[in-house]
């Protein structure tokens, strides 16, 4: 597939009114910290007819307008503090076309093709930047990238619908919360949990990865589709014997059922430790439910008590004891080995964006290649069925596809 690229130019805030200083700047909060330094791209599909670029680039004006942070810029204050320069600066806008009809079947394979579907995700300074690329049959398919440091995935969904109405014509509802200052510790800081190792690494730490032979060009990316009946029972086996009358959730049935099979895929040795601290052959050896419970109780953990020690701990002990996120070192290798980080995007709005022509029929995340970095979303079908993206090396794909529709 050859794309071509058309146009590339910066689109700047849209205001109603008096425009904000552009001397202003917005602290980044403590959880915006401990996440990728990254941009993350997803990529949407529209059939024809679709509105003018004209029209989708003027809501993306008015959209930077309403969410001034989007069209800033990283930086540091006087302490080298990280902070977002409101500086209006702009979003990337790319406009580009394929001198041939949209094959969904081939384009839509999470492959690297995908990459040449939005714009360049390495050094880039914009912290929005939109893609839109014209087939010759009249579809359209739009990539988007947003940097992790500014919006996570709620922030981003809601920013891309808020996008689609100003699209339309339409007021921007809800209006988004911008107070990052609100994650205040506590006097005196109570440390109640463990977060050395969890969400920070000392900075000299170096992750080793001793049985590994293969390299960041060995990981391939697979999409599993797990229907709304395989779903059910799932969580029934799940939620056998976990001793309560509420079962587990659907969420934790599938990641659980997902932490079996691709720790079985990988060959891990018996004796090693998977996500959550628990011994391989303990995770292979005892059924699902077993999997399902520590799940649970992980989940149920992570509460208010919880994040108000983090917070305590990311202002007082990070700076002290020269620690940075545990993100960090993830992405820099780009293995998650022998662990696993589960992005699940089932509650957000991502299929609400409508630039006025209805929404669209496929919504993804671009290609990326970290291993064990999975992500989960509602199926485009909407009959509660949930499609997979599973980044593995390409030796240990064979076998998890043997397994990923397994209930034993």
């Amino acid at each position: 597939m050859k794309v071509k690229i058309g146009s590339s130019k910066l689109v700047k805030p849209f205001y109603e009114g008096n425009p904000p200083l552009t001397t202003d700047y917005m602290p980044l909060s403590v959880f915006d910290k401990v996440t990728y330094d990254q941009h993350v791209a997803v990529i949407y599909a529209y059939r024809p007819p679709t509105p003018p670029n004209a029209m989708i680039e003027l809501g993306l004006e008015k959209g930077v307008g309403r969410l001034s942070c989007e069209g800033g810029r990283l930086g540091k204050d006087s302490s080298g503090e990280p902070i977002i320069l409101l500086n209006d600066e702009g979003v990337r806008f790319v406009e580009a076309s394929v001198d041939r009809a949209l094959d969904e079947t081939v384009t839509f394979r999470p492959s690297a093709s995908l990459l040449s579907l939005h714009p360049n995700l390495e050094g880039v300074v914009e912290l929005v930047q939109v893609q839109v690329t014209r087939f010759s049959c009249g579809s359209m398919v739009v990539g988007f990238t947003a940097h992790h440091l500014v919006a996570d995935g709620h922030a981003t969904s809601n920013f891309l619908v808020a996008w689609g109405q100003a699209s339309r014509g339409l007021q921007i509802s809800p209006v988004p919360f911008h107070d990052r200052t609100i994650f205040s510790p506590r006097n005196p800081p109570k440390f109640d949990f463990e977060h050395r190792g969890v969400e920070y690494i000392a900075k000299n730490f170096k992750k080793v990865y001793p049985l590994i032979d293969n390299s960041v060009e060995d990981i391939v990316a697979h999409k599993v589709h797990y229907n709304a009946e395989f779903l059910s029972k799932l969580k029934a086996r799940a939620s056998a014997i976990n001793g309560t009358n509420k079962p587990f959730s659907t969420f934790e049935s599938l990641v659980a059922h997902l932490w079996r099979a691709i720790t079985k895929a990988r060959c891990l040795n018996g004796l090693e430790t998977t996500q959550l601290g628990s011994k391989v052959d303990d995770l292979l050896r005892e059924p699902l439910p077993y999997a399902a419970k520590l799940l649970h109780e992980a989940v149920m953990n992570v509460n208010d008590k919880y994040f108000k020690s983090f917070i305590d701990f990311a202002n007082h002990k990070v700076r002290q004891e020269d620690l940075v996120p545990n993100a960090v070192a993830d992405t820099k290798e780009s293995i998650l080995w022998p662990n696993l980080e589960v992005d699940s995007w089932l509650r957000f709005p991502f299929y609400d964006l409508d630039f006025g022509g209805g929404g669209p029929y496929i919504f993804m995340p671009s290609f990326s290649p970290t291993e064990g970095m999975i992500f989960l979303l509602p199926s485009f079908i909407g009959d509660g069925s949930i499609d997979v993206f599973v980044p593995l090396f390409r030796e240990n794909l064979t076998t998890f596809k043997q397994i990923c529709y397994s209930l034993d």
